[in-house]
Order: C-alpha cells, then structure tokens, then sequence
C-alpha cells in the first residue's frame, strides 16, 4: 500500500512540476483571456495531463481578486473521485498569485441566484422539509420545494440542485444528504423550513450520527458465505457467494458506504459465467482486494457472476480509502475492463434481495 501511495504522490508532484514550468502564462489567459480563450489556452492543456493521472477531472477557473487567480478542480460530485482532487491539492505548490481548491466550496448563500431557463433559484424561492421514516431514522430524507414555476421538472430540479452545489460545497452536498426530491409549492406536504436553516440542519444531523456510530464496530468473527444461483431475463444464469449471515447485521447505518467493484471478462463460451482461467485470475484479485480493505476497516459483503461481469461487494465508514485500493486495482490489471461504483446507503437496501434470505 506505501508502495502505491508514492507512485500516486509521484504523479500528483509531477503534475504540478509540469505545471510551473506554464504557470505564467496560465495566469495570463486566466486574468486578461475570454472564456473560450480560457477553454483553449488554459483548461485543453492541463485536461490531458491530469486524465494520464486519473480520469473525472474537471475545472474552475477565475480570478479571486485584482491579483489571484483560483483554480478549483472539481469531480462533479462523484464520491469515487473526491479522494483524488483532495490529494492532488494537497500536493500543489504555494504560489502568491494562484490560489489551488479541491472541490467548490460553499458561496455565501446571500450571493447565489441561479438563472436557468428564465428561472432564477435563490434564498427567497427555494425552502424544504425533512422526512421521517421510523424504519430508517438515520436517513436524511429531503424535500426541496420551489415557489417558482414547477411545470418543468428537469429544469426546476436541475437549478435546485445547481443550487445547493453552490450553497452547501460540492463535498456536503455529495455526502450529507442520503435522499432527497424537487417539487412545487402546490404539492408540499410539511411546513416548510427557510432554506437558510439547512446547512444548521445538516451539520447537527451529521453530528448526531457520528456521535451516535463512533464507537461502533463489527466484531471479528468467523465468516460463513452462501452459495446463491438465479437466472437473468435473458436467462443466462447468475452465481452468488454471499454472507448472508452480515447482511443481518443491526447496526448497518455505521457502515454507510457500499461499494462495489465491477471486472468484465468475456464468458460468452461459458453462459457468461467466467472460464477457469478468467475465474482465477479475478479471484487473485478480489482476494488482493478483501486483503487490502479488511486492514482498513472494510467489510466484504460477497460477491455475484453473471453476463460477463463480477461484482464484488464492500461496505465501510469511509469512502476515501477504498476508492484508492479500487483505483490502483484498476491500474493493476488491465487486462480486464474493470470499474466501480462508491455510494451511501445506510441501511443497505442494495442488497435487500440477499437479506430476505
């Protein structure tokens, strides 16, 4: 694992090693240039650089003041690749005339209106309530309502969330909120909440539960896996090894992040199940996996096969650590096309099909 960290570092540095050598003229279209000066000049050169690192970066560019300029990188909430512009940050150098940011930080809600669709989304027409759901009262369910014009839900839930992206940061808005929906005023159902309390909301709900899950911990115990098979639509059939017995597990919520690992191998020989070969080599790597992410915490669910793809299952408290075992997993093995998703699901109903066992 040290190992994988200083070759990562290694990139990030380089990176940024690169980028001093252009830095002035960065800076330069990034102060005097348009935006389509700025798209070519600034963001279409440093783009393929940072994708030789890791695909899902994206930029922000502007100057902070008279004689800074800012440069955000931003995952576009993706959970999976947080961890990456975080580190990347972390290793640029400190310039007096640039500013480096990982994710959008939050803007003073006072100063954010939103014009989308001859639309506008601020303070004063957005507001929401909370709710509760006694089977899951972990879960932060939310209700946005906009007091504006409703007929088009796309763009009324586009410019609600664009919204709380710019209220909340890219980071809270990605984590905080586990559920949420868009809807007019005519169809709310609660008393409505200012959309000012909402950060105060959200940070005593996150404090509530990290006080309420701090100490928890799943014991060590011997694991007992079971053999599952079904058929897809396509009737092709489908081989799980799940543990059944963790899926039972009370207090779930203090594992809220499930992860799974996707390889894709071709099994089309094989009713899309994999072949000797393939089965042991993406064995090799799920165990390299379980080994790896057991050290830090994480628990291994189990494991499905099926048209030509392996999925792995994980849960953990974090979601950081295991997007980078899965990424250099990734790197590791490119033989195989492989992928993976990181979301929050307190209460695991991801695999409520295998809990009903």
């Amino acid at each position: 694992m040290e190992e994988q960290k200083d070759t990562q570092r290694n990139e990030y540095i380089n990176f940024w090693d690169w980028f001093l050598t252009r830095e002035q003229d960065f800076y330069n279209v990034v102060k005097n240039g348009a935006q389509q000066e700025i798209e070519k000049d600034f963001f279409d050169v440093i783009s393929p650089r940072l994708t030789e690192i890791k695909d899902g970066y994206y930029f922000l560019t502007g100057m902070r003041d008279e004689a800074t300029a800012e440069l955000i990188i931003t995952v576009d909430g993706e959970i999976k690749n947080i961890a990456f512009a975080e580190e990347l940050i972390e290793e640029a150098p400190e310039l007096a005339h640039w500013k480096f940011t990982a994710l959008k930080p939050a803007i003073d809600i006072q100063k954010v209106n939103v014009n989308l669709d001859d639309n506008q989304f601020n303070k004063d027409n957005i507001s929401f309530y909370a709710n509760e759901q006694e089977e899951y009262p972990d879960e932060i369910d939310l209700v946005f309502v906009y007091h504006g014009n409703a007929q088009n839900k796309n763009a009324m839930t586009t410019g609600v969330c664009i919204f709380l992206d710019n209220v909340l940061g890219e980071l809270n808005f990605a984590t905080q909120i586990d559920t949420f929906a868009v809807i007019g005023i005519d169809e709310a159902q609660k008393e409505l909440i200012p959309i000012e309390k909402l950060k105060d909301f959200l940070d005593w709900r996150e404090r509530e539960f990290i006080e309420k899950y701090r100490t928890t911990q799943r014991a060590d115990q011997e694991e007992e896996f079971s053999i599952l098979r079904a058929h897809l639509e396509n009737d092709r059939p489908l081989i799980a090894c799940m543990n059944l017995g963790l899926l039972k597990y009370e207090a779930t919520a203090s594992y809220p992040w499930v992860c799974i690992l996707k390889m894709h191998y071709n099994g089309d020989a094989n009713d899309g199940l994999p072949e000797k070969e393939d089965f042991e080599k993406l064995s090799n790597i799920e165990d390299k996996a379980v080994e790896d992410l057991k050290k830090e915490g994480y628990l291994y669910i189990g494991r499905e096969s099926a048209d030509n793809q392996k999925d792995s299952f994980f849960v953990g408290k974090d979601f950081r650590k295991i997007s980078k075992v899965f990424n250099t997993l990734k790197k590791d093995n490119p033989e195989y096309r492989i992928s993976y998703r990181i979301f929050k699901d307190k209460y695991w109903q991801y695999f409520k099909y295998y809990a009903a066992y």
